[in-house]
């Protein structure tokens, strides 16, 4: 009999477990808050709970864990950690730190299918996709080194979140449950290439989780270019999609748009920008294009990315300009390819 990897249950997925073993389905809620709060990784040590209960747990059930392979630090204080998986995989994961907000950017894939032209994540193709506990996992190693609960999770490492719906709406609801991480809704960013099919899934659970969206070009062509994606979920598709999502969900989507130099920073894209996503709830994140090796792309100057800011703002587009943290441990934006270090 093969065991299961307990962290992969939703709290109600957990209790008719719980149940099909003759315990009462209370006895869920403190698993979670033992996994997840307290963080035992022993059923033997979860004392709280009947030794008969405990028994059965060891028997039918394993607690998974990722291993540390390697930790690198930024200048900036950005920490990249390379995790080995149980069936010896390698993943990464960033923590970045912004005064009292720490932030957890964790991969939802190995690998990634889409292969945008800036981003190292696709370069090698896709394995498969992470189990919940795998997710989870990236979350609880973090939480337990720094000794303190994380402010925020953005799903903006490695994969496309959305092309492994089911897993990572699962572990959302575990780390927003109030017995296991308790990190609000409004704390949790989903970023995706555009798959249109689950960002109208996702709408239809009306939760108040942050959407992020990468566009990197007002026009099919060029997104086509640095977006293969784009050929399957077109631009007026999608942003047709992000509008029905705004309205659905009362929330503001947000629209990632990485700057290259000679490519998509010149003010007329500004300009199209601004026509493409005006009138519905939306802003625009900047990103200076983060260099990678061997690349041939080159970030635009910043007063080229203060122009284009500036356009929008004109036009009436709210944007920022992210400033990328951890580039010199190759930890920013479009930067992670763990595949790579097998």
């Amino acid at each position: 009999m093969q065991k299961k990897d307990i962290k992969n249950f939703t709290l109600n997925e957990l209790q008719e477990e719980v149940k099909n073993l003759g315990v009462e389905k209370y006895r869920a809620t403190q698993l979670f808050n033992l996994l997840y709060k307290k963080g035992i990784e022993d059923f033997r040590d979860m004392l709280s709970l009947p030794t008969s209960f405990r028994g059965l747990l060891q028997r039918y059930f394993y607690i998974s864990k990722v291993r540390l392979v390697n930790l690198a630090k930024s200048k900036d204080q950005t920490e990249k950690y390379l995790f080995k998986l149980e069936d010896g995989n390698l993943i990464e994961s960033v923590l970045i730190f912004s005064g009292k907000r720490v932030t957890e950017c964790i991969s939802s894939q190995i690998g990634c299918k889409y292969n945008c032209l800036f981003c190292e994540s696709g370069k090698k193709g896709f394995t498969r996709n992470l189990t919940v506990s795998e997710i989870l996992n990236q979350v609880l190693f973090v939480k337990k080194k720094i000794e303190s609960n994380l402010n925020n999770i953005v799903f903006m490492g490695i994969g496309e979140p959305l092309d492994n719906y089911d897993n990572v709406v699962k572990a959302i609801c575990i780390l927003n449950f109030k017995d296991a991480f308790n990190i609000g809704a409004r704390k949790i960013t989903i970023s995706t290439c555009g798959v249109i099919p689950a960002i109208k899934r996702l709408q239809e659970h009306n939760w108040q989780v942050e959407l992020s969206v990468s566009l990197h070009a007002p026009e099919n062509k060029l997104r086509s270019y640095l977006m293969p994606v784009n050929n399957i979920y077109p631009l007026p598709d999608l942003i047709e999609a992000c509008k029905n999502y705004a309205e659905k969900t009362k929330r503001q989507i947000t629209f990632e748009y990485i700057l290259i130099k000679g490519m998509n920073g010149s003010l007329i894209y500004a300009d199209k920008l601004a026509k493409l996503i005006g009138g519905f709830n939306s802003k625009i994140n900047l990103i200076t294009f983060n260099p990678a090796p061997n690349s041939l792309l080159q970030a635009p100057g910043i007063s080229q990315v203060k122009s284009f800011k500036n356009k929008l703002a004109t036009r009436g587009i709210p944007a920022t300009i992210r400033i990328s943290k951890g580039d010199d441990i190759s930890a920013a934006c479009g930067q992670l390819k763990s595949l790579h270090l097998k």
